[in-house]
């Protein structure tokens, strides 16, 4: 079983557009100012929403939203986490916290523009490499 897609939720969709493209390079399918952002990964979907237009019953979907900031992990190596910590200096993305866990394993942390908790980790945090 793979997670097939994954949601956050952000009011100012163009910050997070600039942000998701422009910074993390993430590849949009599709569009809409008022409500969403979609956006593809290599076998995933990552699902951006603002909050108030999804909690209104107006779609197929069932309506859903949070209150809060959401959290989402991206895998990295460890020479892809150092250029992921460069890049994020270049775009003036700062990192909150850097973590060497007990395993071995290396996280970093960062906010996206809605204030998300996004990270980048070494597949080792949670999977034998």
């Amino acid at each position: 079983m793979q997670i097939l897609e994954s949601a956050l939720y952000a009011e100012d969709l163009e910050a997070a557009r600039n942000f998701y493209e422009g910074i993390l390079g993430l590849q949009e399918i599709t569009y809409d100012a008022s409500r969403h952002l979609f956006l593809r990964l290599e076998t995933s979907v990552l699902l951006l929403f603002r909050a108030s237009k999804t909690v209104v019953p107006d779609a197929d979907v069932p309506p859903h939203g949070t209150v809060g900031h959401g959290h989402l992990a991206f895998s990295a190596t460890p020479t892809e986490l150092d250029d992921w910590k460069k890049r994020l200096k270049d775009a003036r993305v700062p990192v909150i916290s850097e973590i060497e866990w007990p395993n071995g394993a290396r996280s970093i942390y960062f906010n996206d523009p809605a204030g998300n908790v996004l990270e980048f980790a070494t597949r080792n945090l949670w999977f034998r490499t």
